[in-house]
């Protein structure tokens, strides 16, 4: 049984960390917003996604290196290990090179040529583009550092220097506030200069903490290859992911405008910070989800993908429920000026967060095996699929709500298939799942939804926002253990509550 105490302890940094991260990153995205405008904004989100665009292999790559990593911790195979991590420095050391390339023929061109640029600030975008592709260089070379650390389960120095980046960015909106230099560019730059400050420390911590993590001249040749072999199959994810995300974005522009790519924007910053917290809890449960299945303790492997979908959802109902009932209100008070659209793709977007986070341990677990092709390439259309159908709905006039519509709808399909793979490759228990992990969050959310929207209608104004804020929390929770939870996951959960306090 994984260790509950660890568990406890590395949820708690990793919520410490997010706690602070939020609060910064709420009020750096409400300034940067009104220092540069809905125009300028929306061309950093833009010009950046283009830059994300040509990253798709180094995504594929950080799953890859992190899955081996925890899969031979798991068999206690330090020389395996080591050997991974060597080859990791040297397979990110030439996607670097692949992506400078891309970036500075084919991105280039599309940005000067594709995007909708408002006159006057091409330049300004140029110079944007640039520092974008500094900042994803030191992005991709962290990859194999930051591996480590969450392999080794290090959560504290992890969340020691997200806060650290954090208050470094809080210190580049101060100075954009001051500059007279052009915003944009500026902004751009300094944020460059930030990641690789941090690349430059997580490469000192490793290098002085972990006997792996010093480069070798790798002996395990087919080590290197199985490690490309598994991320040339979460290629076709990661292309999908982008495609998803950063791809409708740069369609919103070409239909739209640069104000629709700020709202996009402001969307996924929110959903971002709603999701970090879901994905913190994953991140201290997904090394013992690996290693569990490494050491074939089957039973406990199943046991650990209830309780993490369980836990995951119910972590993000209780804060995406009083969030959708005063979202207009909270947007209006953390920007001033709201972009056109922001709350509806705020709304959607959660939605689907709330479907993607139930079955992101089976997706774990799915990635522990190694045996992906097959589910790769299913679950890699299904996303992909975003992009077409958003260009034929924004061709023929739909609104752009539309793109987002079309993910939920994806993102369901996913769903399904994600639970009825894993049921096919390795025996999981489908008709459990339903029972107690799909059809007890469903009850809780329409009970608890519908407990607070009555309590709540009675209040208005700043009554209403504090009620309702009480009356989801107090809701979920005690339907949680009664409906949500078996007897085994409630003693579970007073054990976590214990170690956590401690």
């Amino acid at each position: 049984m994984p260790s509950t105490s660890l568990i406890a302890k590395n949820t708690l940094a990793l919520y410490f960390r997010q706690i602070l991260i939020m609060l910064v990153s709420l009020y750096t995205v409400r300034v940067v917003l009104n220092t540069l405008g809905a125009e300028d904004y929306g061309i950093y989100n833009v010009v950046a996604g283009v830059v994300v665009l040509f990253s798709f292999v180094n995504n594929a790559m950080a799953t890859s290196v992190q899955r081996f990593l925890n899969f031979y911790l798991g068999k206690n195979d330090t020389e395996k290990t080591r050997n991974v991590y060597s080859a990791s420095l040297v397979i990110h050391g030439c996607i670097c090179l692949i992506f400078v390339v891309l970036a500075e023929t084919a991105g280039l061109w599309f940005v000067n040529a594709k995007l909708n640029i408002p006159a006057g600030r091409s330049d300004a975008a140029f110079w944007c583009y640039q520092a974008a592709v500094i900042t994803t260089l030191a992005n991709i070379m962290r990859v194999p550092y930051n591996a480590v650390i969450i392999a080794y389960e290090k959560m504290s120095f992890f969340a020691g220097l997200s806060i650290v980046e954090a208050v470094l960015k809080l210190a580049v909106v101060f100075l954009l506030k001051i500059t007279l230099l052009d915003k944009l560019v500026f902004y751009s730059f300094l944020l460059a200069g930030v990641s690789f400050i941090i690349l430059a420390i997580y490469k000192f911590y490793c290098n002085k903490n972990f006997e792996i993590a010093h480069y070798r001249r790798n002996q395990d040749k087919g080590l290197g290859k199985e490690l490309v072999s598994f991320s040339g199959w979460s290629l076709f994810g990661a292309v999908a992911n982008m495609a998803n995300s950063q791809g409708t974005n740069i369609v919103l522009n070409i239909f739209t405008n640069v104000t629709v790519n700020a709202a996009m924007g402001i969307a996924n910053q929110v959903n971002a910070a709603v999701y970090s917290f879901v994905s913190n809890f994953q991140t201290a449960f997904n090394p013992q989800l690996v290693k569990s299945y490494a050491a074939g303790e089957k039973e406990e492997f199943n046991q650990l993908i209830f309780r993490t979908a369980k836990f995951s959802f119910l972590l993000l109902w209780i804060i995406v429920l009083p969030l959708s009932l005063n979202l207009n209100a909270l947007l209006t008070l953390w920007l001033k000026n709201v972009p056109e659209y922001s709350v509806g793709f705020v709304q959607l977007i959660l939605i689907c967060s709330l479907i993607d986070c139930m079955t992101y341990p089976i997706a774990v677990a799915v990635q522990a095996s190694g045996n992906i092709k097959f589910y790769q390439i299913i679950i890699s259309c299904f996303i992909f699929a975003n992009l077409p159908l958003s260009i034929l709905f924004l061709f023929v006039g739909m609104p752009p709500y539309s793109v987002l519509f079309i993910r939920f709808f994806l993102c369901l399909f996913i769903f399904v298939f994600r639970v009825l793979y894993l049921n096919f490759s390795q025996s999981f228990p489908v008709k459990n799942f339903i029972f107690q992990v799909l059809l007890r969050c469903t009850v809780t959310v329409v009970i608890s939804f519908f407990i607070t929207k009555l309590l709540a209608s009675h209040f208005s104004g700043l009554g209403y926002f504090f009620c309702s804020c009480l009356f989801s929390v107090f809701s979920i929770i005690v339907l949680s253990f009664p409906i949500l939870f078996t007897p085994e996951e409630r003693k579970y959960v007073f054990s976590f509550i214990r170690k956590f306090r401690r």
